[in-house]
């Protein structure tokens, strides 16, 4: 029987979500005959744990779906066993990079993505805390629906199948292997108040994402989408495209991948840096690799610990090492994407060394884009005033951190795509032990 990874990573509070994804589960289960594992992956505090092993506990008992609640102690044991029996070293290092002590998107997908592997699923699809389902007449809109449709099985067998395709040249043989939806509600990345305060200075932020050399009218265009997903569209009936996905078009928070992509190239292990978790989908969208974006969109919510005096400025340091990091990862960007499907070996794989390269490469560049970065940002929080003043003030006290971090960031991520096929493989070897 087919097995798929239903994934939630956390930190934070999220009860109603832990029972909204027990739902898609026992949907997946039901309604395409697969055996579903839902890995909840738990980074709270205490009490919130506690809360959260309440929830699990109240799920009902489903047919087809079993449910692994992982503290980050029994996530770190995991951890330890598959690292030592990988060979890797140095261990203590590869470690630190799979369970951080901050906050790391990429490396929290990635251990879900190993422990997919040690449970034996062919997919991992990931949702987030802070977001929660549409519905249409009543019922739940799962994004589980179209990925299970169409991921892992070859473009052409499933071409008509499609609202449309804009497969290129060549792709038809391939596996799908990503679908992905957007999401509604507010945007992702916490910035609107820095568009309304002053729409100048957001342009002027927004930009520091975008590759340089784009013609003006192209990246007004990528500014103008950036972060917003599909707005405030509602479900009304299914769309799908089958397509290399674009980044754009897709959230981390309604993605799925297939095994094959998963177990050769992870997800960059950055701490406190949003957007670290995009990696694989522009790599997919470079190799011209087969993906299926729908139009199940999920819905996002900003939790209240983003508002608190805290919570707003660890946010904005996020954001901050997120526009630092894009010096670096554009540069593998214009590498990958010149080189389009020679990124696959002879059986339609990524070449994971290949990556690794363009990844240890970019940490050469010239810190300059990083310190003209870190002055359009000082110069835009001073003006927007406030709480972001504060945040400027400690731009210039981090500032030297803050660019080797960035850069460091690159070389930690060449170093754990380096081990990574022997970590996915002694994670299948290892498997995993106990559940709900």
């Amino acid at each position: 029987m087919r097995r798929v990874c239903l994934t939630l990573p956390t930190h934070r509070a999220c009860t109603g979500t832990i029972a909204a994804t027990g739902e898609e589960a026992a949907y997946g289960a039901r309604q395409f005959g697969v055996e579903v594992h839902l890995l909840i992956l738990d980074s709270s505090p205490a009490p919130v744990l506690a809360e959260h092993r309440r929830a699990v506990a109240a799920l009902p008992p489903s047919p087809g779906v079993t449910v692994h609640h992982l503290d980050e102690d029994e996530q770190r044991a995991f951890l330890h066993e598959v690292i030592g029996r990988s060979g890797g070293a140095p261990p203590d290092r590869l470690l630190e990079l799979m369970l951080p002590s901050g906050v790391s998107y990429g490396a929290c997908t990635n251990r879900a993505f190993l422990i997919a592997q040690a449970l034996g699923c062919t997919s991992v699809h990931r949702r987030d805390s802070d977001s929660r389902y549409q519905h249409l007449d009543g019922e739940p809109v799962f994004p589980l629906h179209q990925e299970l449709t169409y991921l892992g099985r070859r473009a052409d067998a499933v071409r008509e199948s499609a609202t449309r395709s804009k497969l290129p040249p060549g792709a038809g043989e391939r596996r799908v292997t990503m679908a992905g939806g957007s999401f509604v509600g507010e945007m992702s990345v916490d910035v609107a108040e820095i568009r309304d305060l002053d729409p100048d200075t957001y342009r002027e932020l927004i930009g520091l994402s975008i590759p340089d050399g784009y013609p003006e009218i192209w990246r007004g265009h990528l500014i103008d989408e950036s972060f917003r997903g599909a707005g405030d569209t509602a479900f009304d009936g299914d769309r799908t495209t089958l397509a290399p996905v674009s980044p754009m078009r897709v959230d981390m928070c309604n993605i799925a991948l297939d095994h094959e992509v998963y177990r050769r190239v992870p997800l960059p292990p950055a701490i406190d840096t949003i957007g670290s978790d995009y990696f694989l989908i522009h790599l997919l969208h470079d190799a011209r690799m087969p993906g299926v974006q729908h139009n199940r969109h999920i819905v996002n919510f900003h939790t209240a610990e983003r508002r608190t005096d805290d919570g707003f400025v660890a946010y904005q340091l996020r954001f901050v090492k997120f526009l630092l990091s894009k010096a670096y990862l554009n540069a593998v960007y214009a590498r990958t994407a010149a080189a389009g499907d020679a990124l696959l070996d002879a059986e339609g794989h990524i070449r994971a060394g290949e990556i690794a390269g363009f990844v240890r490469d970019s940490t050469g560049l010239d810190r300059a884009s990083g310190v003209h970065r870190l002055d359009v940002l000082d110069d835009a929080y001073r003006r927007l005033g406030d709480r972001y003043k504060t945040v400027a003030d400690i731009l210039v006290e981090r500032r030297s951190r803050l660019l080797d971090e960035a850069r460091d960031d690159m070389a930690d991520f060449a170093l754990l795509i380096d081990h990574w096929e022997a970590l996915t493989r002694a994670s299948a070897e290892t498997g995993l032990a106990g559940t709900r």
